[in-house]
């Protein structure tokens, strides 16, 4: 996630490893097969590109939906 949203950004995203807090976890794993065989629905885009519509938005949208504050 973070080198896609570098790339979408075209900035460098400065990260900092810590050790893992109490009660988080430990390993997530995400997958859009229930979803398809559930709802119905299918993922029509990747990483890269949901990253880099997410940054346009946000590039675009400072404030969210609402105005400056």
């Amino acid at each position: 996630m973070v080198a896609a949203f570098e790339k979408a950004s075209g900035k460098k995203i400065p990260i900092k490893l810590c050790l893992r807090r109490p009660r988080d976890a430990t390993t997530v794993y995400a997958s859009t097969k229930n979803a398809q065989k559930e709802l119905g629905w299918k993922a029509k885009y990747g990483i890269a590109e949901m990253c880099r519509d997410q940054w346009k938005w946000a590039s675009n949208n400072p404030w969210g939906y609402q105005s400056k504050p």
